[in-house]
């Protein structure tokens, strides 16, 4: 649940009262990052490289952590080497190659009574033996290929990518620290910032007025000016004991202008 939503139920309604800046269809506000996480590991190893500061502007995709990943690289070469290998395949081709002309040869000659039948019977059995060493070489290929994935896998998971566009609220850790999958210990915590929410606690009184869709007039105490937002979100539950319900907006903040944590001011159309 975001910040405003954590208020108690006394100061909701405190916040619906009037006040020297607030008339009967202004109501006080919250402007909110629309998600915010904390970047970890979720490995446990050196951190190589954080190449980005507080401040920053991060894209989505963007490598935002970088873990120490010489073993995981080594054992990633070692099996495309593996996959690429051929050299198995067609040694078992030849000796099945080989294995079938001579059953066909000990197929001939058993018909004209110059080979035994349990001449004949090795001579199948070579072809089928050969025949199973091809197949087992070609899945080991295939083996080869699934330990390939498996190590590019695992190499992903040393480079931490941002989830969305944002910018970057804290750095905790830097370049050769230790970092952990424990929740108490995260590298980044990002902020998405475009677009914005805003959250509004309103008197149940108006509860039929608000809709989803419906724009509304956004004043933020910063950087100031007026901004067009849309409804998103209404709560379908009214808390008994303030009377209050929430309301959430989302705002267009292309240029990053307006920070999230502003206090400001909403005005519904109605």
């Amino acid at each position: 649940m975001n910040v405003l939503f954590q208020w108690s139920r006394t100061a909701a309604l405190l916040v619906l009262l009037p006040s020297a800046w607030a008339t009967a269809q202004e109501y006080d506000c919250l402007v909110e990052a629309r998600n915010t996480v904390e970047i970890r590991s979720p490995v446990e190893g050196l951190i190589e490289d954080v190449p980005v500061r507080r401040g920053d502007s991060v894209r989505k995709g963007q490598v935002v952590v970088q873990m120490e990943s010489g073993p995981e690289r080594a054992a990633l070469a070692l099996a495309q080497s593996r996959a690429t290998m051929q050299g198995p395949i067609k040694g078992a081709e030849s000796r099945l190659d080989f294995a079938a002309k001579k059953e066909d040869r000990a197929v001939e000659l058993y018909k004209q009574n110059f080979v035994s039948a349990g001449a004949l019977d090795e001579a199948v059995t070579q072809r089928q033996l050969a025949e199973s060493e091809l197949k087992e070489a070609r899945e080991n290929v295939r083996l080869s290929e699934l330990e390939v994935r498996r190590a590019e896998e695992l190499l992903k998971l040393r480079v931490i990518r941002s989830p969305f566009n944002g910018v970057v609220v804290e750095r905790y850790m830097s370049n050769g620290e230790f970092a952990t999958a424990n929740v108490k210990n995260p590298i980044l915590k990002l902020a998405e910032i475009d677009p914005l929410h805003v959250e509004v606690v309103l008197p149940a009184t108006v509860y039929n007025r608000i809709r989803r869709g419906e724009t509304a007039t956004v004043t933020p105490e910063a950087p100031g000016g007026r901004y067009t937002a849309t409804v998103t979100l209404v709560d379908r539950v009214i808390d008994a004991a303030s009377g209050t319900f929430g309301v959430r907006l989302e705002l267009p903040n292309p240029n990053l202008a307006i920070p999230a944590g502003a206090k400001c001011r909403v005005r519904f159309k109605h």
